[in-house]
């Protein structure tokens, strides 16, 4: 029996270490966190298609699972009122229509109103400023998140060089 225990434990501590090896590149952990915050900020994405993409991508898939769970949820009232603005900013309309659209929309759900073509031109201003906000933070994040770890990288370069 223990000897079956220890054999699943080194199992699952195998796949733990292969899908979350942090001892990477600065560069794949990096797109890894920017992958995961663009996934965070899309709605109907989150972790799990963090994780895909990052297998996909091959970046840093305990990175990607960070960002996008530090991203998924306490932004999204923010980050929807901001793409109803964007999105409707980039396309000519007034974003108030749109809000007051989505409110209605909102109000009087239905299902075969999800068909209709109208609903279309109602989702499409707020999914444009979701991509837009999205890769906007991704990059954001990819630059700021690169030159940390490579000055954390050049830092305990200096300290072994140092002690040496």
């Amino acid at each position: 029996m223990k000897k079956r225990r220890n054999k699943f434990i080194a199992f699952f501590r195998l796949i733990y270490l292969k899908l979350f090896r942090i001892n990477d590149t600065p560069a794949r952990i990096a797109w890894g966190l920017s992958l995961g915050v663009f996934c965070g900020i899309m709605p109907g994405t989150g972790p799990i298609a963090a994780l895909f993409l990052a297998w996909v991508f091959k970046v840093n898939k305990a990175a990607a699972l960070l960002g996008s769970l530090s991203t998924n949820t306490w932004l999204s009232a923010i980050i929807f009122l901001l793409s109803i603005r964007i999105g409707a900013g980039i396309i000519g309309k007034e974003w108030r229509l749109v809000f007051s659209d989505w409110s209605s929309a909102l109000n009087n759900f239905s299902f075969s109103k999800l068909f209709k073509i109208t609903l279309l031109k109602l989702i499409f201003p707020v999914i444009l400023g979701y991509v837009v906000i999205a890769l906007g933070l991704g990059l954001l994040v990819y630059l700021v998140s690169l030159f940390l770890l490579k000055v954390k990288k050049y830092e305990d370069k200096s300290r072994i060089n140092l002690s040496a």
